[in-house]
């Protein structure tokens, strides 16, 4: 290859060889995602490594061998192999990387980035090859690490995926298709996908990825496989999840009982969720798994007596370990090598912070509600933390609210607000409002400030929210052959139109002529003194 007919790209410790006539290869905006790989499977590794370590050490087994060290990671859709190529130079302790892709010239891009960073093909290995029949070749030589991160949903890799990890190993997989999980725009394309059903609501992103990690678990529980999340981000336009697979049947057992479905109020946006299960301890010590007890709401909202609906089934267990994003944390404030290092340890830091409970409240939904005006975050968490109850912020959402207090008491806190500053003129009688308004506030409610209303990634001013990081930013466009063709006939001008197309855009643009020109007179006129 003629390095000249490349531009260079350089992120974190890889520089790639990228066509210049071709835009879908490389996504700056998707370097967060890549940093956050990197801290991920570093965090993973060290745990691993250390939990091998003392195994060993506990061992009396004659003739024990010291553990592995090394680990294997499969990228199963690497388009130029950037990401690759970066694990490879900035990740110690990796055996190989199978870097596979479908595409002839995806793997071209590949082997070629490979060679550009002075890589060894036998430490990152090209491989052109469907994703799921390589993933169900490997059910017997399973790998340490597999990253699905495609174009759109990540549904149809899924079951190869978990089946091609090794016990304990780790499971990077991204979604981006938010239009689909974040909203109730194709409820039947979220089921079938994910096996539940989206709501558009406050908490959507959050819902995306408790919908996300239930398709890993589903896909994961027909194998005998628990799916364990260590960290679920809610990214620009996609989700990122981290999870660790277990080969542990007892674990599958109780996924009923953290799996269930959500009621939302379309009324004042209040939610409850209802498990599927429940786990209770039986005689001499045993465990019995059941089913739940229903329904847990009625048919209309407690709090304004409007009509719920239902989303999921989805995943109501914790969605972050804190021992690993601790460990990703800490690393990623060691290091300078990440260029999101800072938006890194603002998301780190409030994951760290937020509570396992599942979904969450935002202020100008509790007030809106009520047609208040929305007052200081710090206001209303001081008071659900005067009243006793946990509370914490969310990274899915500004200002947002999660907290273990139940509905009841956090209308109470709106109440008691509203009391204090007076009731808006525009609630009407009888109206969702109205009836929150009406009730009577039968919790104590003190607004004092809480030294740990304000979050301590606020108070040393962590970058926790990110802003669109360039104009037009998004997921680029799908690579593909016929795009390419398209570009090259265009170049070349040969692309042909059909016949009478250049008609129509005379037409076209003698329309567009014509409106400007009515709007410049009408412009003009409306200038002139009025003589009336």
């Amino acid at each position: 290859y003629n390095v000249d007919d490349y531009q260079q790209i350089t992120e974190g410790q890889a520089t790639i060889l990228f066509p210049k006539h071709n835009e879908v290869f490389y996504n700056p905006v998707q370097q967060f995602n890549r940093d956050m790989s990197i801290a991920a499977i570093k965090a993973w590794r060290d745990m691993t490594m250390e939990a091998r370590m003392q195994r060993y050490e506990r061992s009396q087994r004659a003739g024990k061998q010291r553990p592995e060290t090394k680990f294997t990671v499969l990228e199963a859709l690497a388009a130029s192999g950037l990401r690759s190529v970066r694990y490879a130079k900035e990740i110690e302790g990796i055996d190989h990387i199978v870097a596979n892709d479908l595409l002839a010239d995806a793997v071209e891009s590949i082997r070629r980035n490979v060679h550009f960073n002075g890589l060894s093909p036998a430490l990152v290995r090209a491989n052109e090859g469907d994703a799921m029949a390589v993933m169900y070749a490997h059910r017997a030589q399973r790998f340490d690490v597999v990253d699905l991160d495609p174009y759109g949903t990540a549904a149809p890799f899924v079951d190869g995926a978990v089946q091609a990890v090794k016990n304990g190993g780790l499971l990077l997989v991204t979604c981006t298709d938010l239009a689909v999980l974040a909203s109730n725009n194709h409820p039947s394309t979220c089921f079938y996908k994910y096996g539940g059903s989206p709501l558009k609501a406050e908490f959507c992103h959050e819902l995306a990825l408790r919908l996300v990690v239930h398709s890993l678990q589903q896909a994961a529980n027909k194998h005998k496989l628990f799916v364990e999340p260590l960290l679920s981000c809610s990214i620009d336009f996609y989700v990122r999840v981290f999870v660790r697979v277990h080969e542990k049947p007892v674990l599958v057992k109780g996924v009923a009982s953290q799996t269930g479905l959500v009621f939302h109020c379309r009324g004042c946006g209040g939610f409850a969720t209802q498990a599927l299960g429940t786990v209770e301890e039986g005689k001499g010590g045993s465990t019995k798994y059941l089913v739940a007890a229903g329904p847990g709401v009625d048919r209309l909202c407690a709090a304004c007596g409007s009509r719920q609906e239902v989303g999921g089934p989805c995943w109501l267990g914790p969605l972050h370990n804190r021992e690993f994003v601790r460990r990703m944390y800490d690393g990623v404030s060691r290091q300078t090598l990440y260029g999101t290092q800072a938006r890194m340890k603002g998301m780190l830091k409030v994951v760290l912070e937020e509570l396992d409970v599942p979904l969450h409240y935002t202020l100008a939904q509790l007030f809106s509600a009520v047609r208040a005006a929305c007052p200081p975050l710090v206001r209303v968490n001081s008071a659900l933390l005067n009243a006793g109850y946990r509370v914490s912020g969310v990274h899915s959402c500004p200002a947002a609210i999660k907290t273990d207090a139940p509905p009841q008491v956090v209308w109470d806190v709106v109440r008691a607000h509203v009391k204090e500053v007076g009731r808006s003129p525009r609630v009407a009688e009888g109206s969702a409002a109205d009836r929150i308004l009406s009730a009577e506030v039968a919790t104590h409610v003190s607004f004092a400030e809480h030294p740990e209303a304000d979050p301590e990634s606020r108070r040393i001013k962590l970058v926790r929210y990110q802003i669109n990081p360039e104009k037009n930013w998004g997921p680029k466009a799908r690579h593909g052959t016929p795009r390419k063709q398209a570009d090259a006939a265009a170049a070349e001008g040969t692309t042909k139109r059909k016949p009478g197309d250049a008609a129509a855009v005379e037409t076209a643009a003698a329309a567009i002529e014509a409106v400007a020109v009515d709007a410049a007179e009408c412009a003009a006129e409306a200038k002139k003194p009025r003589t009336d």
